[in-house]
């Protein structure tokens, strides 16, 4: 380990979210770069650095820090110039100058200890002295507040967000209850808020202990889908988390009831524990869900009348379902549309539009993704937005307020007379809850999905729920009509949902089964389609043909698929920079990248010609995929492209939020179609090889569906129909709406 110490003549780059610095400092008359975590580093002090020095190939040495320490000036110069740096408010050099002639190495105890006495020197007022005495604390309080919180085993750039929120308090909330963290700090979950609690020596039962524990639980069940949990299920997993064994959560329950903090509903005999927020989304959903169920005075005749008209001008005919369709969405407030690949999904929400623009209605179209969005418009000829973008989103999640904020909603609803949403599967219960806010009575709303795919990444089971309910007009599409009948991949993906048999002889040009027995024969078949075969077949790039794998871990988990594709489809080159991550691997310009969490803080722009900005905005959605565009090591910053052109540029400390994707789980590409999709089919958890992840996988597609490895492990995923339980109530909440009218 090397020590440089010296003052720090400029910060050369900070990035304020995470404490990361590059800094230029003169040691012994010679200037040295230092990098790293340095939180509240400013101009002017005294560091005393230790780390390992290294060579850039484009910045020369820098000294990589490991560990720093900022030394209060001892000798009468190095006073004067660290007063004289600007550091301290109100200080400048002929300033600093006058204090240090006058109190000399007595300075800085005069400033903390007699703050006072610098009216003493001429230009500086009673005010001005206490304004000087509380900077020059205030910089004190910070590093030892960096110093108390570092002995617990937090991170800089966590300090960074702890000082930030509680100030000097902090002594006390870490002392007290650091849980209380959980729930005013972004990134802080209850193991770290655990890690301190040991630490400090809060008791394994405390009841701040026990109550954050529930917190988690619940937190951790809707990032798997879950908007309740029942209670055996939550104290189970209660006493697992906390390895300590409680017989009752009554009293810790009650008082979170008490403070809104969760909520308890008896479902059909079973106890089931809400976070408050969500079970208020499901229940003021079925209230307006329930208000924009209205009835319209419809002249049948005449709308039959258009929807032949309709029928004409577009040179098709309609079914009786799709006919039934377009005639619902007419006299119906609220109507759902469901049904499999080449069922004509799309030919009624274009009938849809064209009939309401024909009657000069305003009708605007939504899905769930961008991805989704594109194919929209693709497929419509119309513009399609995001849910996000079409409601106006304003703000992100802060500690103040942990909801996404939109310009869109009750008081600012959404000026139109229709409301198109597809890909309905994919909407979880905060988005669906921010929609329906931004909709007025008399507005018709008409939701578009596939119940039979998997149900949304985030909480509830929104579509499915609706349904189910039985309370709103649902249509159902079940013919699959001739164009799309010549395709493989829309028949077996029919029978896939029905449970048939699936012919795997080949003797099709879109849905194909490469036999292989074992993992490294199965990938080797994999990388020689993406790279050789399947593009010319779909006309397509290498970057466009999606591997699909049912799980994460695992030998063909996406994990361990995305380290080996790398290698294959974007190798290291002396032309590509790369930058390796802690947890994620190597990143490498010209990687195709996926975003693994909603940021809705993280800015976008789209550049024209000669480089000028043209659009931006705020957004980047779980799910979003993209290419690594540059590497720059130097500002310690990736930045990707995505869809559409928009370009997102990441500290390195943001990169957690990032992962390859040339592979991903089936369940993230939901909303999406590729050309061409290669699945693996390998034995994996019987809970997850199930029917309906099959069903979705191989939806995916649009011209060819290849799949590599063993036969059965195909045939009993669509034997398999147990679906993972999801639970969700807002089936139940339409049902007491309903009771209550």
């Amino acid at each position: 380990m090397d020590i440089i110490e010296g003052f720090i003549d400029k910060v050369v780059f900070r990035n304020e979210e995470n404490g990361y610095a590059v800094l230029s400092v003169t040691c012994d008359e010679e200037e040295r770069t230092l990098v790293g975590i340095m939180p509240y580093i400013s101009e002017g002090e005294y560091i005393v650095a230790e780390g390992t020095t290294t060579v850039h190939a484009v910045y020369g040495e820098q000294l990589q820090v490991k560990t720093y320490r900022i030394q209060t000036p001892e000798d009468m110069v190095s006073i004067e110039r660290y007063l004289g740096s600007g550091v301290i408010k109100g200080i400048g050099p002929v300033m600093a100058a006058r204090i240090v002639k006058k109190f000399k190495k007595d300075t800085f105890r005069i400033i903390e200890e007699e703050p006072e006495r610098l009216v003493e020197i001429k230009g500086i007022s009673l005010r001005k002295a206490m304004d000087i005495a509380d900077s020059v604390q205030s910089k004190k309080d910070m590093r030892e507040a960096m110093i108390f919180l570092q002995q617990y085993g937090i991170t800089s750039n966590l300090a960074v967000k702890i000082y930030n929120r509680y100030g000097p308090g902090l002594y006390n909330v870490l002392r007290e209850n650091p849980y209380r963290m959980t729930e005013d700090i972004q990134g802080v979950g209850f193991k770290i808020a655990d890690e301190i609690a040991a630490r400090v020596g809060i008791c394994a039962d405390s009841d701040f202990r026990i109550k954050s524990a529930i917190m988690y639980v619940l937190q951790r069940a809707a990032s798997d889908g879950h908007v309740c949990l029942p209670m055996d299920i939550l104290t189970n997993q209660i006493n697992q988390l906390l390895l300590i064994y409680i017989e009752s959560l009554d009293n810790h329950l009650m008082d979170m009831i008490i403070d809104k903090k969760i909520i308890i509903k008896d479902r059909d005999g079973v106890k089931m524990v809400y976070a408050g927020v969500y079970y208020r989304m499901e229940l003021n959903s079925a209230r307006m869900l329930d208000k924009l169920n209205v009835e319209f005075r419809t002249d049948e005749e005449d709308c039959l009348k258009k929807i032949n008209r309709i029928e004409a001008q577009s040179g098709i005919t309609f079914e009786e379902e799709q006919r039934n369709a377009v005639m619902e969405s007419v006299k119906k407030g609220l109507l759902v549309v469901t049904g499999g690949p080449g069922t004509g999904k799309t030919t009624i929400i274009n009938s849809i539009i064209r009939y309401f623009e024909s009657e000069n209605k305003t009708v605007l179209l939504a899905a769930p993704t961008g991805r989704a969005a594109k194919r929209m418009t693709e497929t419509t000829g119309k513009e399609a937005k995001t849910i996000h973008r079409l409601l106006e989103m304003t703000g992100a999640p802060t500690e103040e307020n942990e909801r996404v904020e939109f310009m869109r909603d009750e008081d600012n609803p959404l000026e139109a007379d229709v409301v198109i949403v597809d890909e309905m599967s994919m909407v979880d219960i905060s988005l669906i809850y921010a929609l329906l806010k931004a909709v007025v009575v008399g507005t018709r709303l008409i939701l578009v999905g596939d119940v039979n795919q998997l149900p949304s990444v985030g909480p509830g089971n929104v579509l499915s729920d609706i349904i189910n309910s039985g309370a709103f007009t649902v249509v159902r599409l079940n013919k699959i009509f001739r164009q799309a009948a010549q395709s493989d991949i829309v028949v077996n993906a029919h029978k896939i949902n029905d449970g048939k048999r699936v012919s795997l002889d080949n003797n099709s040009k879109d849905f194909l089964f490469l036999k292989r027995n074992n993992p490294d024969a199965i990938i080797s078949a994999m990388i020689t389609l993406i790279k050789e075969k399947l593009p010319a077949y779909v006309n397509a790039e290498v970057f466009d043909i999606q591997v699909l794998a049912p799980a994460r871990k695992g030998l063909l988990g996406v994990e361990r698929l995305n380290s080996i594709l790398q290698q294959y489809l974007n190798p290291p080159d002396k032309s590509k920079r790369e930058y390796e991550t802690a947890n994620q691997g190597i990143f490498r310009e010209g990687d195709k990248v996926m975003q693994i969490k909603n940021n809705y803080q993280m800015e976008w722009e789209i550049k024209g010609l000669y480089n000028i900005k043209i659009e931006q905005g705020l957004g980047v959605f779980n799910g979003d995929i993209g290419i690594v565009r540059e590497i720059n090591s130097y500002a310690e910053t990736l930045t990707v492209e995505f869809d559409e052109g928009k370009m997102v540029t990441y500290a390195f400390g943001q990169l957690e939020e990032l992962e390859l994707a040339y592979a991903a789980t089936i369940h993230k590409s939901q909303g999406s179609e590729y050309p061409a999709v290669v699945i693996p089919m390998y034995p994996g958890p019987k809970p997850l090889m199930n029917r309906n992840l099959l069903y979705t996988a191989v939806t995916r597609a649009k011209h060819c569906v290849c799949m590599v490895g063993i036969p059965e492990v195909f045939h009993e995923m669509v034997d398999n129909e147990r679906e993972q339980k999801r639970y969700s109530g807002l089936k139940e909440c339409i049902a007491e709406v309903g009771e209550w009218n």
